[in-house]
């Protein structure tokens, strides 16, 4: 009929993906069309945004519908990002002893990266994914996650329209990072710089730099539940699946998922057995 489905395509073969991982728990957290905490303290914050492409604006109501017929909670909470809740999410099952895999595009989730939590992100399409552990950013940017803030507070980040410090840029940030830590340790060492350029732009915009890492900081307290009995991983409604499916002609993902074709809410692939035989004589075909 003319909608377009390809992101909630993509969406559904990377939730299939993650369902292959057989999680304990599983959420999915969205933005909601409110301002942020940010946009109220920081009014030019992401001011530089196109809007929504016409052709995903349908799409983000049919992948709210696909999640829920994935009976994956869903959870979005006003004044804060989706950062902020898979934030608090995460932090919350590091003090339970949970092991975390961050699923997202958005690469500010590195700062969230240690021994219990790491990040899966796409490289190319939806198949081809890269995972992200302390060592994994340790070697792409030469900086442990904990200093992800920092980075972000010194260089800025355009997509986000986060300023940063002027001229600073990845490899200063880097070099001032290892040398003397954490935005607020470099700015209190300013002194120990050679004069130059570097030192005059941190000396001139001190402020811009701690609000730059305000803003690229994800929050951790956001008021949403973290009774990890409510996040239980169960199957799809497969019904509801198999309605949606049929409705967005994901006619090949129908074929590949038996219980989904059938809308079968108790039969599992798992479960399913195979038994062959030669027909070779008419009354065997009648028979079968």
């Amino acid at each position: 009929d003319g909608t377009p489905t390809n992101a909630i395509f993509g969406l559904t073969q990377m939730l299939l993906k993650i369902m292959d991982m057989k999680p304990d728990y599983m959420a999915v957290a969205f933005d909601t069309p409110k301002p942020t905490f940010r946009h109220i303290e920081y009014p030019d914050y992401k001011a530089h945004r196109k809007a929504i492409p016409d052709d995903l604006i349908p799409q983000t109501y049919l992948a709210r519908d696909l999640i829920r017929a994935f009976n994956i909670p869903v959870l979005e909470c006003e004044g804060f990002e989706a950062d902020d809740i898979i934030g608090t999410l995460s932090n919350a099952a590091d003090h339970a002893d949970i092991l975390t895999t961050i699923v997202t595009g958005d690469m500010d989730s590195l700062q969230l990266v240690n021994d219990m939590t790491s990040v899966m992100t796409t490289v190319k399409g939806v198949t081809d994914t890269i995972t992200y552990d302390p060592d994994g950013v340790l070697n792409k940017y030469g900086i442990t996650p904990d200093f992800m803030v920092d980075y972000k507070g010194l260089k800025g980040d355009p997509s986000d329209n986060i300023p940063g410090v002027p001229g600073i840029g990845d490899k200063t940030a880097v070099d001032l990072i290892k040398r003397f830590g954490t935005v607020e340790d470099i700015l209190d060492h300013i002194d120990e710089l050679p004069e130059g350029k570097v030192k005059r732009t941190l000396t001139e915009n001190r402020e811009i730099a701690h609000i730059s890492k305000h803003l690229a900081t994800i929050v951790k307290n956001v008021p949403v539940s973290t009774n990890f009995s409510e996040y239980l991983f169960t199957n799809p409604d497969y019904p509801a699946l198999r309605e949606l499916f049929v409705k967005l002609e994901f006619n090949n993902l129908l074929r590949r998922i038996p219980e989904v074709s059938k809308g079968d809410t108790q039969s599992s692939t798992s479960q399913m057995t195979t038994e062959c035989s030669i027909i070779s004589e008419q009354d065997q075909l009648d028979s079968l």
